[in-house]
């Protein structure tokens, strides 16, 4: 286990302790069971007690009461200097779901099983004592499981606790989640918990757009991407979250580059290419690389030459991904790198008759790095043939950035001293001079200058 693991594994295990001294219950609860139970390292530990909020408000010094109607309070500390965070729930059970994401009332309780009954899925709803597990080294001593969540983890099944229309009905994000959990751990939905899924999927726009875009985004970076959109496609749920993915069914590619399937078949050998922790922006650019194919498929001619054309496509896969991008409510940058990826993957095609000043322009794209291995899966997941991403990653690689990103010799300034007024031409003549500084024709601003009154002369444009 990593050091930061440890570290609010310690925490949390002192957080159980000072509850207990003060005379309440307290025990880990949700992922972090489950997770060592896996042998999985968990991304953090969760408390679950039945002191009330003011009491753990009253007990801890730095205290974040940032759910306490809810029973929710975050108790910060710091250990070895790192900051923790652990998060404190009293025992609840919970009114009705009015929104579809929260109880309109709770009522707090003494029992852990009443709290967990009202909890997600069984392999979420165990919980575990630290002091036995600390004092007998006895991990599946130290359960306790009310719902059934070992088994289902020995079954590799992700089930919902008791009704499971009424638990989606409860936060709607949790079909999401269903998805993901069944993903990331290559288990199976089962078939009760799926059956409520497909019935229930359209109800899945209730839910908040960045809670959709997050657990989309965790989807995508888990390093099981495939399983997951081919779960999301089987329950229903794509065509919901993600109409314009679900449209890549049966489009069919030029058998000659494509040798595996159509569009929807193609992007998610992307998908399966995605390793674990992969930047959320290369995984979306991946996601929607060809999302315009669609809408510009041409058919091959019936007789004659010819090949399925998707004349444009790179033009429309852009505004549609900038349309994912708003309606999910990414950042500005993260919706910029992700059309940057969708509006740059085709150019590589070219990258071996690019002149040296557009080589390094293209270079210049931000974080080209991720371009790079976009295209590289695009490449794995058609033809095959790598030899173009070689090439530029060789190039990229062996150019300095000053080379790419160069003091310029000539600048406006330079231009304004020696008589040229600002104008449209004004940009294309500093683009002459910039050009031929990439391409190493000029050494110095008084040869840029001179290539510039040429250029003036002979009207050369770039």
């Amino acid at each position: 286990m990593s050091v930061q693991a440890t570290a609010a594994q310690a925490r949390a295990e002192q957080v159980v302790e000072k509850l207990r001294a003060s005379g309440y219950d307290a025990y880990f609860v949700g992922g972090c069971v489950r997770d060592l139970l896996l042998g999985r390292e968990p991304a953090d530990f969760d408390v679950a007690t039945n002191a009330r909020p003011d009491a753990v408000l009253k007990l801890f010094p730095r205290t974040f009461a940032v759910g306490a109607h809810f029973g929710v309070v975050l108790v910060a500390d710091e250990l070895d200097g790192q900051q923790i965070v652990t998060e404190v729930a009293t025992f609840r059970s919970d009114g009705a779901y009015a929104d579809g994401r929260r109880p309109e009332s709770v009522r707090f309780s003494e029992s852990p099983e009443e709290d967990v009954i009202r909890r997600d899925f069984t392999i979420n709803g165990m919980l575990l004592d630290p002091q036995i597990l600390k004092e007998s080294g006895d991990l599946s001593g130290s359960v306790l499981d009310f719902v059934g969540g070992r088994a289902d983890l020995a079954g590799r099944a992700v089930r919902a606790i008791g009704d499971a229309d009424l638990r989606f009905e409860e936060d709607k994000l949790r079909m999401l989640r269903a998805v993901r959990f069944a993903a990331r751990f290559d288990f199976v939905i089962e078939d009760k918990t799926a059956a409520a899924i497909r019935r229930l999927a359209g109800q899945v726009e209730q839910v908040s757009r960045e809670r959709v875009r997050d657990e989309l985004t965790r989807m995508l970076t888990e390093g099981r991407a495939r399983r997951a959109f081919e779960l999301l496609d089987s329950t229903g749920l794509l065509k919901e979250v993600l109409p314009e993915i679900d449209r890549l069914h049966g489009v069919q590619q030029p058998p000659e580059i494509h040798t595996k399937g159509d569009v929807w078949i193609h992007t998610l050998m992307l998908l399966e290419q995605l390793p674990e922790g992969v930047s959320p922006t290369l995984a979306w650019g991946a996601l929607l690389h060809d999302v315009g194919k669609p809408a510009t498929f041409t058919p091959a001619p019936a007789s004659g030459p010819g090949r399925i054309r998707f004349n444009g496509h790179v033009e429309v896969g852009v505004r549609i991904a900038e349309d994912i991008c708003r309606r999910l409510r990414f950042s500005n940058e993260d919706a910029e790198q992700i059309a940057l990826l969708v509006e740059n993957h085709m150019r590589f095609g070219d990258v071996k008759r690019m002149k040296e000043s557009t080589l390094k322009r293209f270079f210049r794209l931000r974080n080209f790095p991720e371009h790079l291995a976009l295209h590289r899966m695009d490449s794995r997941a058609s033809h095959g043939d790598l030899s173009l991403y070689d090439f530029a990653l060789e190039r990229f690689e062996a150019t300095p950035q000053e080379e790419v990103r160069p003091e310029l010799l000539v600048t406006g300034r330079d231009l304004i001293d020696a008589g040229y007024t600002p104008g449209p031409r004004f940009k294309e003549l500093l683009a002459v001079a910039e050009d031929a500084q990439l391409e190493g024709r000029i050494r110095t601003r008084e040869e840029g200058l001179t290539l510039i009154r040429q250029a003036g002369e002979t009207g050369e444009s770039v």
